[in-house]
């Protein structure tokens, strides 16, 4: 497993982080997620190789949940 962490850019409340973060645990594909609204990041563990089908999984559902919410690098 490894540790990634993204930017949530337009996170602009802390119930939107927490309920996209509940979103976010139902991944298989992925652990360990956590949704910090004071940094606006995301991070979360997954093996190196499910990294690409992960990351699609992830911005599919913060564009259900939170489609003004944008996931950069950091």
């Amino acid at each position: 497993m490894k540790q990634y962490q993204f930017k949530l850019m337009n996170l602009d409340c802390a119930n939107c982080a927490n309920k996209l973060e509940r979103a976010l645990e139902k991944i298989e594909l992925i652990e360990k997620v956590k949704i910090s609204f004071i940094t606006q990041k995301l991070t979360f563990e997954c093996q190196e190789k499910e990294k690409e089908k992960a990351l699609e999984t992830i911005r599919k559902i913060i564009k259900k949940e939170e489609p003004d919410i944008k996931l950069e690098e950091d």
